[in-house]
């Protein structure tokens, strides 16, 4: 990409889509079209469609998605299906259509097997069913790379696609019950330092294992991407490394600065037992994560509390 190239970073207002704004403009990129949700509803098939015909972007960003944790997934999957495939449909539908030089698609290690092998491959898509929980997300994005694959092999086209892991960092969602697991944990872990609480209730035994990448490694590997990669297997997106949920409440307690007591809730679902990506794809292309979780985390507490927003989200 050329510095005077035009940009269009879809979801620019959320985790993935600021992170990858935050890099581009680091990097001297500055014609950057960005539209809000009441600016453009990308559900809205025939808005997008004049949106790529007026603007004619160069390159595309895909990050804008419909997002939330196990019990926004459970409550409303009918809900998660159809927003996320609509949008994506229609913004690669029409990056297609416009001419878009390379598009670059977000996706979610959820769209792996619910029991995948572990390290969980680029190949193992579609081998065995999914995990329950969010079934709907992880169908539609599966659509969204497999159109993208599909574009490519009918009609030439350069559309890539990225599969993050558990991410975290600046501009989060830290709802109490929307949220994802880190997010969800700075929150509460917080408020009970505030409260003076002597116990906080986790979800689960605390057993399934996770792999967390900070959410500005991801954006430097979507552009690294956009320079290094063509092809129609997605690459994956993480660390490689994993550690229990359990030992994770511990360090963003630790983090945080809350003494109390950890307590399970057994009665509540653990979700997948172990999500490992293999990120041997991007490291032999030459890319490799900065951030370790600790310091991530801390970086992460520091938003959290200087996001205004917080509360409401």
């Amino acid at each position: 990409m050329n510095l005077t190239d035009k940009i269009f970073v879809a979801g620019h207002r959320g985790m993935v889509g600021s992170a990858i704004l935050r890099e581009l403009q680091r990097r001297g990129y500055r014609n950057l079209l960005l539209r809000t949700h009441s600016e453009l509803d990308l559900t809205d098939q025939q808005a997008v469609r004049r949106f790529f015909l007026t603007e004619k972007p160069d390159y595309v960003f895909l990050a804008a998605a419909k997002v939330g944790g196990i019990v926004a997934n459970d409550k409303a999957p009918a809900d998660f299906m159809y927003e996320n495939m609509m949008l994506e449909m229609n913004v690669i539908h029409e990056a297609w259509r416009s001419g878009v030089r390379k598009l670059l698609f977000l996706g979610s290690s959820c769209i792996y097997p619910r029991l995948a092998p572990q390290p969980m491959p680029e190949g193992c898509l579609l081998t065995s069913s999914l995990e329950k929980t969010n079934e709907a997300y992880a169908l539609a994005k599966i659509s969204g790379l497999k159109y993208c694959e599909y574009l490519n092999r009918q009609y030439g086209t350069d559309f890539i696609s990225v599969m993050p892991t558990n991410l975290y960092g600046p501009n989060d969602n830290y709802h109490p019950e929307h949220s994802h697991v880190l997010p969800a944990l700075i929150r509460r872990f917080h408020e009970a330092k505030e409260q003076g609480l002597d116990e906080v209730v986790c979800w689960g035994d605390g057993s399934p294992l996770r792999e967390f990448l900070y959410v500005d490694d991801l954006a430097d590997l979507c552009l690294f991407l956009m320079e290094n990669y063509s092809g129609n297997e997605t690459v994956n997106a993480g660390t490689g490394k994993e550690l229990s949920i359990k030992e994770l409440t511990q360090m963003v307690a630790e983090v945080v600065g809350y003494r109390g007591r950890i307590l399970w809730d057994t009665s509540r679902p653990n979700g997948t037992p172990r999500k490992l990506l293999d990120v041997s794809k991007a490291t032999a292309l030459g890319w490799t994560y900065k951030t370790e979780l600790p310091e991530g985390i801390a970086l992460a507490y520091h938003d959290f509390l200087t996001n205004p927003m917080r509360a409401e989200r």
